[in-house]
């Protein structure tokens, strides 16, 4: 069974994220990146299934600016077998990536695809749900727990809804994207990181592809959130209930 996963590069979730004096967009230059926190939980899965002999081989994909590659020969010495990156320095919108995505995956022909649910630059959680539909396979959600079934032909997953845990079952190939407490993700090790740099990266480009990224949505400003007071300590319930009712006016 061949597991293809997704990275994105974003910006390192602990930097503070800072708007652009002409309000376009996030500043990313000089800012530390790093991979998608939930593209490394569906790496570090792909890898789990590979040394447990449950899928023969691995591939990383990941859409981005040249710097992407950085990140792919990460995944790679995580212990993932092979990376393709698709260059394109345009911010694309989830259908774009989708269609990009749906491509490489009739290329490749891999029996399950597992992506972080979103990339936390966007938070827009659609291109896995989006891609499944593209390819017409069966979806799982917000998985925290992944289990094939009968010799790899089914897949059985538990995943996180509001009133607790749901467990689903689909049958193979079909798109999985994870939740973020499916496992921890390893650290790669010196011997792994240069392994990493003679595992195979190809590059495939979006004119091969044949695909159009243009869409239909324009941003036209970026605003940061207007900054909150800080909090004060109160010495007593008395001194509370004053604030509360004096001050913030939410008690009579």
């Amino acid at each position: 069974m061949k597991v293809l996963v997704t990275l994105k590069r974003v910006i390192d979730p602990y930097v503070k994220i800072r708007v652009r004096a002409d309000g376009s967009g996030v500043e990313t230059a000089n800012v530390k990146m790093s991979t998608n926190p939930f593209d490394e939980i569906a790496i570090e899965e792909a890898v789990r299934l590979k040394e447990q002999g449950l899928a023969s081989s691995t591939i990383v994909v990941a859409i981005g600016s040249a710097a992407t590659q950085e990140n792919l020969r990460a995944a790679l010495a995580l212990g993932i077998d092979n990376a393709l990156f698709v260059p394109c320095e345009a911010s694309l919108q989830p259908l774009a990536v989708a269609r990009i995505l749906q491509k490489i995956i009739v290329r490749e022909n891999p029996q399950l695809v597992i992506m972080g649910k979103q990339a936390i630059d966007d938070d827009n959680n659609q291109v896995g749900q989006m891609l499944a539909a593209l390819l017409a396979w069966p979806q799982c959600t917000f998985a925290s727990q992944i289990l094939l079934r009968d010799e790899g032909s089914r897949v059985e997953v538990t995943r996180e809804i509001d009133g607790g845990l749901e467990t689903i079952s689909a049958n193979l190939p079909a798109v999985i994207t994870t939740d973020l407490r499916l496992n921890t993700p390893r650290y790669a090790s010196l011997p792994n990181i240069m392994r990493a740099k003679q595992k195979p990266l190809t590059t495939v480009t979006l004119e091969e592809l044949a695909i159009e990224t243009q869409t239909g949505i324009e941003t036209l400003a970026v605003k940061a959130p207007k900054e909150r007071k800080g909090g004060v300590m109160v010495d007593s319930v008395d001194s509370l209930l004053d604030k509360l009712k004096n001050e913030a006016k939410v008690i009579e």
